[in-house]
């Protein structure tokens, strides 16, 4: 009998710590760290659109550089930080860019970065996500939502590659960039409004060496 009773707890024993088990794999997987993926820059465009008269014209960025760390599992718990030389702008006319680097607008010998940090990741439904951050020009730090679309992943060259678009349309007056010029019977050279795009491309970190 008491062999027999003896059996039968460390059979409920066993059975308890298999459960114990089982539940805990779900938690394991849920703390498990972000990846972190740096922008490729090559295959990487930051671009803007303003208006000028009746026209909207663009510009870009030619320098930044930027980390995501990516748990794709909870994008919520993810973060982005990117960081633009404003010097690098360019939009194809070189008496304009030299203009824009002045401090009638970037004040680019004072203020020589734009940044971007998240604070806060905010699923919007399938491949959709909001991400709430500071941005910061002209020394000036104001918080923006960027939308965002998950545009999907693969590999290449051994190499692990990911793909967002972002887009986000601020006033650059609150910011400090609010140079403007009249015109002739009323109204202003210049819009407000700056429309902003990031269409990114990120290398996961510590891939081979023999990676492009």
């Amino acid at each position: 009998m008491v062999h027999e009773s003896s059996s039968r707890h460390r059979a409920s024993f066993l059975r308890a710590l298999l459960v114990a088990a089982l539940f805990a794999l779900p938690a394991a997987s849920a703390v498990a760290a972000p990846e972190t993926f740096e922008i490729d820059r090559e295959h990487t465009a930051i671009t803007f659109k303003v208006r000028h008269l009746f026209s909207k014209v663009p510009g870009r960025f030619t320098d930044f550089s930027g980390t995501l760390w990516l748990d794709r599992a909870n994008y919520a718990a993810s973060r982005v930080e990117v960081t633009i030389q404003a010097a690098s702008v360019d939009t194809d006319q070189d008496q304009r860019d030299n203009h824009l680097r002045s401090d009638a607008f970037f004040d680019v010998a004072n203020h020589p970065t734009l940044t971007f940090k998240s604070t806060a990741v905010r699923p919007q439904g399938d491949k959709k996500l909001a991400i709430d951050g500071d941005l910061t020009i002209r020394g000036v730090t104001k918080r923006v939502t960027l939308d965002v679309d998950i545009l999907g992943s693969a590999t290449y060259y051994n190499v692990e590659r990911v793909g967002f678009e972002a887009r986000v349309t601020i006033d650059r007056t609150e910011f400090g960039v609010s140079w403007n010029d009249a015109v002739e019977g009323g109204g202003y050279v210049l819009g407000h409004e700056v429309e902003i795009t990031l269409n990114v491309e990120a290398k996961k970190k510590d891939q081979p060496a023999s990676a492009k």
